[in-house]
């Protein structure tokens, strides 16, 4: 072998023990790196629970909006799964996780996700139909939250609710005309003598004839049952209507008629709603604000055009990517979620959507991501904004 073959061959011999020890230099920092993060998920989770705890009893002091409607903080909702003899609840499902908005009269709040997140039950407790477990609400300037039947028998005036299922929702033994008549009645809306007028002018907002005042519900369709059921919200005027997904059991065009009429009633009588429903596309329709839930919890809240025009979440990307499009040449890009969504009985430690997240960190399943303001009125929980 020449002494030119001799240097190359020592060269070589060279690099490669130089790139080795760079190797086992780069694994090293590697391993003491992941040495170094480690995650006590008890340790965690209690610092988590004492600063929202601490966060909350700051809100909780905060004086009420004077412009709101409607304002929950740090709503919760839990129910009992396993007791023990003496009654202490050692199991529970958590179905509200602390949640808190506004609402001004007039406003359309919609709320998305997933079936079993929530959205109803934040409804019916906002209604106090559950009784709040934790937080407060305030409407219209009074903390409602510890108000009594009887308290509150005043205020269902102006909350009233128009339930999923027209069906199943109206009873099946009363004219249309006795079901409308009864609240009005019950709260002395109008004279005995002028009650009749009163209705029949109600379903004629409604879109409801004046002779279906002496049939019963049988008789109707869905969409007229459904009218109906809105017709008996609005009989004792309210300014809040809880509608729990009001359409999702109609046709297509039977849809477009009643979120037409519930924007026309919204304009005619100034009504504030809280809007439920998978159907994004009518969520973007009808509502000014959107609240995006996931396992009890709000992932993501704002006005409309900041959540469709730059959504934060992965989770409402997600959500976003599945609406359908009506132009076949548009690209969809798909954002798939692998796994099924965890039980509310037993929720994932950390960030409850990481088991489903195709962006999930390592300290996406230990530690619980703040819910903090990143645009003015745009609120979301996530790790990666923070980076």
């Amino acid at each position: 072998m020449t002494d030119e073959n001799m240097n190359l061959v020592s060269e070589t011999t060279d690099v490669a023990e130089d790139i080795a020890a760079e190797e086992v230099v780069a694994e090293n920092v590697v391993s003491d790196e992941t040495a170094a993060v480690t995650y006590d998920d008890e340790a965690e989770m209690k610092r988590y629970l004492e600063n929202r705890r601490k966060k909350a009893l700051e809100d909780l002091k905060k004086p009420y909006d004077k412009d709101a409607l409607l304002e929950v903080r740090h709503l919760r909702k839990c129910f009992p799964l396993k007791k023990t003899l003496t009654g202490n609840v050692t199991s529970e499902l958590i179905a509200v996780d602390d949640v808190s908005f506004k609402l001004k009269a007039g406003e359309t709040l919609g709320i998305v996700g997933e079936s079993g997140c929530g959205k109803t039950t934040l409804g019916r407790a906002i209604l106090k139909l559950h009784e709040p477990t934790l937080g407060r609400i305030i409407f219209e300037g009074q903390d409602i939250t510890d108000y009594n039947s009887a308290k509150m028998r005043e205020i269902r005036k102006k909350m009233q609710i128009i339930f999923q299922d027209p069906y199943s929702s109206l009873p099946p033994r009363s004219t249309v005309g006795g079901i409308l008549s009864e609240s009005v009645e019950v709260h002395k809306i109008v004279p005995k003598n002028e009650i009749k007028d009163y209705v029949l002018d109600l379903m004629d907002k409604c879109g409801l004839r004046d002779y279906y005042y002496e049939r019963y519900p049988h008789e109707f369709s869905g969409g007229q049952r459904q009218r109906i059921c809105i017709a008996r919200a609005l009989s004792v005027n309210p300014s809040l209507v809880i509608c729990d997904e009001p359409v999702s059991a109609l046709d297509v065009s039977i849809q477009a008629q009643i979120i037409n009429l519930l924007k026309k009633l919204q304009q005619d009588m100034n009504l504030a709603y809280v809007f439920i429903s998978h159907d994004l596309s009518v969520v973007k329709f009808i509502s000014d604000k959107i609240g995006v839930m996931y396992l009890g919890s709000m992932m993501e809240f704002g006005n409309k055009k900041d959540i469709f025009d730059n959504p934060l979440h992965p989770y409402t990307k997600a959500l976003f990517s599945a609406i359908p499009q009506p132009d076949p040449d548009i690209k969809m890009n798909r954002v798939i979620l692998n796994g099924d969504i965890p039980s509310p009985a037993n929720p994932p430690k950390g960030c409850r959507f990481h088991t489903r997240c195709p962006y999930a960190k390592e300290i996406c399943k230990h530690i619980t991501p703040e819910y903090k303001e990143y645009g003015e009125g745009h609120f979301a929980a996530c790790h990666l904004l923070e980076e």
